[in-house]
């Protein structure tokens, strides 16, 4: 099992607002780099494509209010995966890391622990900058 980690990122939000957020799927794509088109989401269930590499599709399996959430393969992708957010409240503010895990062969590991750490770094970084709810 390859598991790359984001690193853990303090966004100045309470858990709750964040959690409510990242459990809907429809606020996702706010998230999302330029190379993320066709999204499509419902509260549950997104799918997507990213340029030049694959389409993926993603669905919420397991929500604990304000401390995780987990996220897995949902239909058609180039292989089986989970996405866990952790969320760590600090008061007025929380801390956010996103861990990403797949069975990858050598080869695919070698291409993608890279470009996969860059984007759940992203991921968690614009969570800084959006307007969330309290």
């Amino acid at each position: 099992m390859t598991r790359i980690e984001s690193e853990k990122t303090v966004v100045e939000k309470p858990a709750d607002a964040i959690f409510n957020f990242l459990t809907n799927f429809n606020n996702f794509q706010k998230l999302m780099p330029e190379q993320v088109t066709d999204w499509q989401s419902t509260e549950d269930t997104c799918s997507f494509t990213i340029s030049g590499m694959a389409s993926l599709g993603m669905k919420i399996v397991e929500k604990y209010p304000n401390t995780l959430i987990k996220i897995a393969k949902d239909g058609k992708a180039p292989f089986d995966f989970t996405l866990d957010i952790q969320l760590k409240d600090l008061g007025t503010s929380s801390e956010v890391q996103i861990a990403f895990n797949a069975e990858l062969n050598p080869m695919l590991k070698m291409m993608a622990v890279k470009p996969l750490t860059n984007f759940l770094n992203l991921l968690a970084g614009k969570l800084k900058d959006l307007p969330l709810n309290s």
